[in-house]
């Protein structure tokens, strides 16, 4: 009887699961490139800024654009194609990602346009040295921790329903990592832009 029920337990790492997290690395690799070609000039700092806000463009571009566009016209559960195949696999660790929940999808709508635009904007900020640059920058990030709040949050109100932490790939990867890293990142921004409109007040007052 062990011997069976082993047998129809799912298998952890499928190929659309080693699929998808190269994906995901050839999407972070993307980044590095760009922000290599456009950010020459910059500091070593910011052109690692630079490497997450197009890693961050890409992700909410090529990725959470289409899943916007399936759950519009269906759901991801039912949609046949390779990047449905990605999120599928996702949905195994959340399931709301399967079935167009009007809370995430509503989210990631807005993440699209809004934080893709941003992402995009900050990153001309940074290159060309705009006097905008932490105005957009804070947005962005304000953006980015709202939108992983209200994600988690509705389900964790009502016992988390939908999220599967059976495993440590599912809890720890899935769902800790790649929503962990939209909180760790824009946190650390929004320290380098507090230390920098910081530094600009104390040389304000100096020049007064």
């Amino acid at each position: 009887m062990a011997e069976s029920a082993n047998l129809e337990e799912p298998e952890l790492f499928t190929q659309v699961t080693i699929l998808s997290l190269l994906a995901c690395a050839a999407q972070f690799a993307a980044g590095y490139v760009f922000a290599q070609i456009w950010g020459k000039k910059c500091s070593r700092t910011d052109r690692w800024v630079l490497v997450w806000l197009f890693y961050d463009a890409i992700v909410h571009i090529t990725l959470e654009g289409p899943f916007v566009y399936m759950s519009l016209v269906g759901t991801v559960a039912t949609s046949d194609n390779l990047l449905a195949e990605l999120w599928k696999e996702y949905g195994k660790a959340d399931a709301r990602w399967l079935h167009s929940d009007p809370t995430i999808v509503s989210l990631e709508l807005l993440t699209v346009v809004l934080d893709g635009f941003l992402a995009l904007l900050l990153v001309y900020a940074i290159i060309k040295d705009k006097h905008y640059r932490h105005f957009i920058q804070i947005t962005l990030c304000v953006c980015e921790l709202y939108g992983g709040w209200m994600t988690f949050c509705p389900d964790w109100l009502i016992g988390s329903p939908n999220l599967n932490t059976s495993n440590w790939l599912y809890l720890w990867v899935y769902l800790v990592f790649f929503n962990g890293i939209w909180v760790l990142v824009p946190g650390l921004l929004l320290w380098q832009s507090w230390l920098s409109l910081k530094r600009s007040h104390q040389h304000q007052k100096k020049v007064k």
